[in-house]
């Protein structure tokens, strides 16, 4: 990547806090070492070291959105501030291109006492606007927070998503060519998060940069390029989000003993790069076009119009799948079928098929519930169901128990390819959890259909209707 094909570089950057036992020892470190160094005896340090990021690299593209997810406490939020520069790094160096946009917390940068005209204006000089760039772009920042006549209120008497309509309205309308964003958006109702994507797309589509954490990795798989996949604050894998997304899930409900070797298997394979899901070389705006895992020789089958026109193909076989790690169950022999019982993962367009899998207890579970889910080479999740609604009405299986779930489906799918997910959860003292998941266990093509009038990836079986009336 050349220097000026990017818009963030960030090289070796590491973030230490000095934590201290008590107040007394944050004087003592003040003084006591200068006081040993003088009469040339080893410096004593009064604290302990907590490196919330630690030697994380990646450079980041004009135009593309990335992802940042992890756990609690992994350093993404202190990762954002530093690429911002709201925050020194201890260690290490960041580089930014063009107008940077931050929404890092709600309501960053307001005075509580300030009416959000004022803060508007404040706001919008920090970030290197003009007086006039602001009366020019005022009513569309005004417009799209939709907090009326609050605009001359102060701050204080906001609500939560008040804060985060202005504060996020101010940041997409000076114009940035990098958009940050941690997690805000969270705060938002459904119809404006929905709003804030719809800008954001146009913002990335405009050719800006967009770098954000979200706990929501549908939201990542969607609208991300690429997802990067921070831990203990390292970065322990960077990649499509299809890859990223569910090595962060197979992590985050691993079992507590477990998570250590997990977390090494995962860094490991990134370190390694024997995964099948490094970043390819793509641009931005053709991610729709990245098949990941798909081979290229599946080919279209000529619509039979007998009812079974299924079959086979033995090349199709995904290379993204994830396992997490099993807590008493494994499941076993995941596939589809035809409702005689043929097996099939070229599906005619329309037709019923079977999803199913064995699911092998090796300890007794309660609340047990066996799932599915249909994904599209993105990773978006089109939909799926369980067993049962909650844990509370699953079931109780026994130790040695072999149970065979069956997901009856009609393919009601546009032309492509597409994966399974297959999970048994069961209820535990801390709450729900998966016994054994698998993602992206098998995947399947819907082929051709030469007279289907269905727009977009899912068929909702519109039945149109022209009224036609002569004008007199």
């Amino acid at each position: 990547m050349s220097c000026e094909d990017f818009s963030i570089r960030v090289k070796g950057l590491s973030k230490r806090y000095e934590l201290y036992a008590q107040p007394a020892d944050r004087l003592k470190q003040m003084i006591l070492p200068r006081v040993q160094r003088a009469v040339r005896r080893p410096a004593r340090n009064y604290f302990s070291e907590f490196w919330a990021v630690r030697g994380v690299s990646f450079d980041v593209r004009k135009g593309e959105t990335v992802g940042i997810v992890g756990r609690n406490g992994s350093g993404k939020s202190t990762l954002l501030q530093m690429i911002c520069g709201t925050l020194n790094p201890t260690l290490g160096t960041v580089a930014v291109r063009g107008r940077v946009a931050a929404l890092l917390e709600l309501g960053a940068g307001f005075n509580p006492e300030f009416t959000g005209r004022e803060s508007v204006r404040l706001s919008g000089l920090l970030y290197g606007l003009s007086e006039q760039e602001l009366d020019t772009r005022f009513d569309a920042i005004l417009d799209f927070a939709e907090i009326g006549d609050f605009i001359d209120q102060p701050i204080k008497t906001y609500s939560s998503g008040m804060y985060v309509r202005l504060a996020f309205s101010v940041a997409i309308n000076v114009s940035p060519d990098v958009l940050v964003v941690d997690e805000a958006l969270s705060v938002g109702d459904e119809a404006f998060q929905r709003k804030c994507f719809a800008r954001i797309d146009a913002i990335r589509d405009a050719g800006a940069t967009v770098l954000f954490v979200s706990h929501a990795t549908g939201t990542v798989v969607e609208l991300c390029d690429r997802a990067i996949l921070l831990d203990e604050g390292e970065m322990i894998a960077d990649g499509t989000p299809g890859f990223v997304v569910p090595r962060y899930h197979k992590l985050l409900y691993s079992p507590s003993d477990k998570a250590v070797a997990v977390r090494e298997a995962i860094k490991q394979e990134f370190i390694t790069g024997t995964s099948s899901g490094a970043l390819p070389a793509i641009q931005p705006k053709d991610r729709c076009k990245s098949l990941d895992g798909i081979p290229e020789t599946v080919k279209d089958v000529e619509i039979r119009e007998v009812e079974e026109s299924a079959y086979f193909d033995e090349a199709m076989t995904p290379r993204s799948t994830v396992r997490y790690q099993s807590r008493g169950a494994l499941i076993t022999v995941p596939r589809i079928e035809t409702r005689m019982g043929r097996q099939v993962n070229v599906l005619s367009p329309g037709r019923e098929y079977i999803y199913t899998y064995d699911v092998l207890f090796q300890a007794a579970a309660v609340g047990v519930r066996l799932g599915m889910m249909i994904k599209t080479i993105t990773g978006l999740e089109l939909g799926g169901a369980a067993t049962a609604p909650n844990p509370a009405r699953g079931m109780f299986v026994p130790a040695g128990q072999r149970l065979q779930a069956r997901f009856r489906f009609r393919a009601m799918l546009a032309p492509g390819v597409y994966f399974m997910n297959a999970g048994v959860t069961a209820a535990e003292p801390e709450g729900e959890t998966y016994l054994d998941r698998i993602i992206d266990v098998l995947m399947f093509r819907v082929t051709h259909d030469a007279d289907r009038i269905a727009t977009g990836t899912v068929d909702f079986h519109v039945l149109p209707d022209l009224n036609v009336e002569a004008l007199s």
